[in-house]
């Protein structure tokens, strides 16, 4: 699936977000800067995708043009898939001339299309959270929004053994990919490091539905937490039958990697009820500029921005202030632009750290509200901020090398 989006604002404001212009527009404009959105529109990721797609059409509408020229995108489904990504973001350098690029919602074929981007001279920006991202596999045109796997980790286990000392005994499920290998190798660290006993893994594959076979060892290992390393409609799916077993009177549960308010929309406030999540952004996150980006998602929307869209939204606005910046759409130029810009983001201070273009950030630990309804103050209340902080391997320990 691909569609083309030429959005070219007048001084005066911005086009309604229903607004897409049509092919013949596009022709008009061969001078336009392309970018490409990069992500699942079909497959288990697409619900993700769609909301990624959102996030960059606002900012794009919202700048409209930048060095005096307009500015297009084109949506390219991924299926999620490493080979198809690295094909699309080809056919979009190739044909469109595209060389911005924001997604890659999953961790493999984010990898894989940064590699491509380098190649075609482009820069490539995402939201996947494996560590290799901004590390061992680091280049010189990958950069990346999200709190990687580490980081994750770092602040929802430790602040959950905090609150919950007598906690000793964690079980987890894992989907067998680079990201789920990543949290799990991070979590196990911390099991180590503070006497936890870790009584059982199961690992899971990406196209994986049905998880009551999974629960089921969780259950016979007799738990105090069980640990859920999986992303979107599988934590969901893992979640709602841990559930329907009635774990959640037995142990602790925690979502270390939860993809937000579409995500709680989906499973309902009773179902997120003293579950513990994690998470990359929440949209009551009192900093300006998200208070800005909640009221153009309303606007637009008429909804609450969530991860996916928040996520899309700000990778493509740090693509086009580093433009403007720059002065250039030159890949160098951008990309030093990009390196060390420190800027008020979605979280708080934010930071694209040079040696990695790792973005240094806040990560948050929510909790689902008890007892639903009666404590929600409006329809998208369903959790409380627990904690928040920046957990960020050393550059040394990255792996990283980018001189």
């Amino acid at each position: 699936m691909q569609r083309r989006h030429l959005l070219q604002l007048s001084a005066f404001g911005a086009l309604p977000a229903s607004l897409g212009l049509g092919a013949s527009a596009w022709a008009q404009s061969k001078d336009a800067i392309q970018f490409g959105c990069p992500v699942p529109m079909s497959g288990a990721f697409a619900a993700n995708g769609k909301f990624a797609d959102l996030g960059m059409k606002l900012a794009i509408e919202q700048y409209g043009k930048a060095l005096d020229r307009p500015l297009a995108y084109t949506l390219l489904d991924t299926e999620g898939k490493p080979a198809t990504a690295v094909r699309k973001v080809q056919e979009a350098a190739q044909q469109k001339g595209a060389r911005f690029f924001a997604g890659g919602i999953l961790s493999s074929e984010a990898l894989a299309m940064g590699k491509e981007a380098e190649k075609a001279g482009g820069i490539f920006i995402t939201t996947a959270g494996a560590d290799e991202l901004t590390g061992s596999d680091c280049n010189g045109a990958t950069f990346r929004w999200s709190v990687p796997t580490f980081g994750a980790i770092e602040q929802t286990v430790r602040p959950l053994l905090d609150a919950h000392p007598k906690a000793k005994r964690w079980y987890t499920i894992t989907p067998q990919y680079v990201f789920g290998d990543g949290l799990l190798t991070a979590a196990k660290n911390i099991f180590k490091e503070k006497g936890i006993e870790h009584v059982g893994n199961s690992y899971h594959s990406l196209t994986e539905k049905e998880f009551s076979g999974y629960l089921t060892n969780a259950m016979a290992a007799k738990p105090d937490v069980l640990l859920l390393l999986n992303f979107g409609a599988q934590s969901s799916d893992a979640l709602r039958q841990a559930i329907s077993f009635g774990m959640h009177k037995n142990m602790t549960i925690l979502i270390a990697w939860a993809s937000g308010l579409e995500q709680f929309e989906s499973l309902g406030a009773d179902l997120c009820d003293g579950v513990y999540f994690g998470a990359q952004y929440w949209h009551t996150v009192d900093t300006p500029l998200n208070q800005d980006l909640v009221k153009r998602t309303q606007a637009a929307f008429k909804s609450n921005p969530n991860y996916s869209l928040a996520g899309s939204y700000i990778c493509t606005k740090l693509l086009l202030d580093a433009i403007l910046k720059a002065g250039t759409v030159d890949q160098k130029a951008v990309v030093a632009a990009l390196e060390g810009m420190k800027y008020q983001g979605l979280t708080g201070e934010e930071e694209v750290r040079k040696a990695d273009h790792q973005v240094l950030k806040n990560y948050y630990l929510l909790k689902g509200k008890g007892k639903a309804k009666a404590k929600m103050k409006n329809k998208d209340d369903y959790v409380d901020v627990v904690s928040s902080g920046k957990s960020f391997l050393p550059i040394d320990r990255t792996g990283c090398k980018l001189a």
